[in-house]
């Protein structure tokens, strides 16, 4: 799909998303979705001309999600949006970076690899060491539908990696063995339902 295609421009200047301010209005807040929920096992669909009112509604909403988690990114499918629609925010200093990525794709890969420890807003109070490629190269499209590359190194490249995986249905557990993934969501399992007690 061509960066014609898409319209969806927000109220801010350049390629910066809108992003709601930390008094951000608490209507914005979307639930976040916890594993097992069957909804982050579903590979999320391509956005298309005729998304252009969602997305530009969801990804400010999906920041402030973020952001109250608190956290450094988050899928669209943690939120129950079906849609290829990722943030990000490394902010560093207490200065906020945000990037809005649309139909984001890993289109190079390093060979070399680097483990990190990962955790996720859908698994809460759960980490582990996860190995992926150390750098990657993604395109995107920003929030006015032009399509952008970025590469990134390090905390940058895991975050980038492991927001795609979810649009395609993929945990950051699925990385790991089935014994550590098994024993990581027999614990998550065991800490949501106390709880609910």
């Amino acid at each position: 799909m061509s960066s014609e295609t898409l319209n969806i421009s927000a109220d801010s200047p350049g390629d910066q998303p809108a992003v709601p301010g930390p008094a951000a209005d608490s209507a914005l807040l979307m639930p976040i979705l916890i594993a097992p929920h069957a909804a982050l096992r579903a590979k999320a669909r391509r956005v298309g001309p005729g998304d252009d009112d969602a997305v530009r509604d969801l990804i400010p909403r999906m920041f402030a999600t973020m952001y109250r988690a608190p956290g450094i990114g988050l899928a669209g499918p943690q939120v129950g949006a079906g849609l290829r629609v990722a943030v990000i925010d490394l902010a560093t200093n207490n200065v906020r970076a945000p990037i809005a990525l649309i139909n984001p794709e890993v289109i190079a890969a390093d060979t070399e690899l680097a483990t990190r420890e990962e955790g996720c807003l859908s698994l809460p109070g759960q980490y582990a060491d996860v190995t992926r490629p150390a750098h990657v190269k993604v395109r995107y499209l920003d929030q006015t539908g032009a399509r952008r590359e970025i590469e990134a190194g390090e905390l940058l490249a895991a975050c980038l990696q492991h927001e795609i995986d979810h649009l395609d249905g993929v945990l950051f557990v699925d990385h790991l063995s089935i014994l550590k993934r098994n024993i990581i969501l027999r614990r998550l399992a065991k800490e949501q339902k106390q709880k609910v007690r």
